[in-house]
């Protein structure tokens, strides 16, 4: 089912007051990304985000802990269910082959709520791109996903039953699964939406599953070619 469908098929089955603080939610986060991507995200304060949502500061509070958390942690809860299923999910299957799985399907949630916000997706990578040029924001991005490896990690050795502070594989794993996910997030922002992020990331992660061979399918995943400058006429 296409992200927008599901996103929409997600509301539905909701109360009026839940689907209150879902458009509440993503009033906020359609106002951060515009103000960050114009101003940059040093400029931009909680004050000016709830100001353009026409929310009171209090209120952001309510749904964000802090403007880094409005491009980060859209969804609540979504990162222990994510610790959840790296543990629990498929019992005698790899972790390698859960955690690809478990961070393809985190990808396709991002990519529903970016269909949540509006605009087309090239418009919202282009946005992504924008936010991303802040040093600040970059800081605080790689100081998060480091926390989140962190967590990753000491899940993965539950499942496995490693000691993380004498086994390394958990957090190598941990580490390049993310490494791989910053990677192609980066690439789909900075083709401006022009490659499908969920196929991206699917072809992303079959690749390090299988070593990363030079033939795999993520190298046939390539922009358009750009089409040659019409010349004027003389």
């Amino acid at each position: 089912m296409p992200a927008a469908a599901a996103a929409r098929a997600d509301v539905q089955g909701q109360s009026l007051r839940e689907r209150k603080k879902r458009a509440t939610r993503l009033a906020i986060r359609r106002a951060a990304l515009d103000l960050i991507a114009g101003r940059g995200f040093s400029c931009v304060t909680v004050e000016d985000i709830a100001a353009a949502a026409d929310v009171a500061p209090r209120t952001f509070f309510n749904y964000f802990p802090s403007k880094e958390a409005v491009l980060f942690g859209a969804n609540p809860g979504r990162e222990e269910q994510l610790l959840s299923r790296l543990v629990h999910d498929e019992p005698g299957r790899s972790a390698l082959d859960v955690l690809c799985d478990v961070l393809a399907d985190l990808v396709r949630g991002i990519i529903a709520e970016l269909a949540e916000l509006g605009e087309d997706p090239a418009h919202r990578a282009s946005q992504v791109r924008a936010a991303l040029a802040d040093a600040q924001l970059r800081a605080a991005r790689a100081a998060h996903m480091a926390q989140t490896e962190a967590r990753v990690a000491a899940a993965l050795a539950e499942r496995i039953g490693a000691d993380p502070e004498r086994d390394p594989y958990p957090l190598v794993l941990a580490s390049a699964a993310f490494g791989v996910l910053r990677a192609t997030f980066s690439y789909w922002a900075s083709s401006g939406g022009a490659v499908q992020l969920a196929e991206l990331t699917d072809a992303a992660y079959q690749a390090l599953a299988g070593g990363f061979a030079e033939d795999c399918t993520l190298r046939r995943i390539a922009l358009p070619a750009a089409r040659p400058a019409r010349r004027s006429p003389c």
